[in-house]
């Protein structure tokens, strides 16, 4: 029987050590990926969007603070996100911001769906409000 939560906590070492291959390899080839940043499927776009994340902060951490180990269908996590804007990041307007070096902390959480000892399904979910904000982005009325 495989150790589901072995499975996300390996993920998000693989995150934080920026290894796109080994973040992949926990992900079924054709897994979903839900987030504020939109919906991926299959491993390719799955990775093009932690390659963004990657590019953007390259000393992006995530620290795990809880996890809601009653249950792994499906396994919940929350964490927080750190790192500093020192790369291009894109925009949902397909905009790349260029490097700010700013500081961010982002808070979040994330659901992950394990199947055949893979992540079939998994979803982001963090305010992009909080994120651009601390980029020092805008509401704008135009």
């Amino acid at each position: 029987m495989v150790d589901k939560w072995k499975i996300k906590r390996g993920l998000a070492d693989a995150i934080n050590d920026h290894d796109l291959h080994r973040i992949l390899d926990y992900f079924a080839t054709d897994a979903v990926f839900v987030s504020p940043v939109g919906l991926a499927e299959g491993r390719e776009q799955v990775g093009w969007i932690f390659e963004q994340f990657f590019k953007g902060f390259p000393d992006l951490h995530l620290n795990v603070w809880y996890e809601a180990t009653e249950s792994d269908d499906p396994m919940m996590v929350e964490w927080t996100g750190t790192g500093t804007h020192t790369g291009p990041f894109l925009l949902p307007d397909g905009r790349e911001l260029q490097a700010t070096g700013r500081r961010i902390t982002l808070r979040g959480t994330c659901s992950s769906f394990v199947e055949h000892d893979r992540i079939a399904t998994h979803r982001e979910y963090y305010d992009q409000f909080e994120l651009f904000s601390q980029l020092g982005l805008h509401l704008s009325s135009d």
